[in-house]
């Protein structure tokens, strides 16, 4: 089980490195690289026809249209994830993931999104792997003690 992952820009690292760890702590292989929609098009087009993938992870600022052009190039599912940038904050970039044609279709993140980008990847794997899904309910049950741990310590505090 491989996810690609490709960023238009080296300073959209700082976003998806969370989507490459959270990958990685379900066991999840990663393909990285940057190519941009527009600047190298034929790397993108490259990247995207000679990966081993099963998903795309594909994340761009401004008005980008990096995860457009990724599922333009293929019939796998493409996770697009808005990067924040100046002026607009990461609107423009949000707006050019979603607003996709129909036929070709796009699953976007919130703005910065890389974390629950690796988690919806992971449950389209999850769909034909069973120790994926086990994962993925005990990384759900860790979260839920978390907050009932952080339920408790505030009640403690207060009285």
């Amino acid at each position: 089980m491989k996810v690609a992952i490709i960023m238009g820009s080296d300073s959209d690292w700082g976003v998806m490195k969370a989507a490459v760890e959270t990958l990685k702590n379900f066991g999840v292989e990663t393909e990285i690289t940057v190519a941009s929609a527009h600047r190298t098009p034929q790397k993108v087009h490259d990247f995207v026809k000679n990966s081993s993938a099963q998903i795309f992870i594909a994340a761009a600022g401004m008005a980008a249209h990096l995860a457009g052009v990724v599922a333009s190039l293929t019939t796998k599912p493409v996770i697009g994830v808005p990067i924040n940038s100046e002026p607009f904050k990461g609107l423009d970039s949000l707006l050019s993931t979603v607003q996709m044609p129909g036929g070709i279709p796009v699953a976007t993140m919130a703005v910065n999104g890389a974390k629950n980008a690796a988690l919806f990847a992971t449950e389209i794997l999850a769909l034909q792997d069973n120790e994926l899904v086990k994962k993925l309910i005990s990384y759900r049950e860790k979260m839920a003690e978390e907050i009932d741990l952080k339920d408790k310590k505030i009640k403690e505090v207060s009285l």
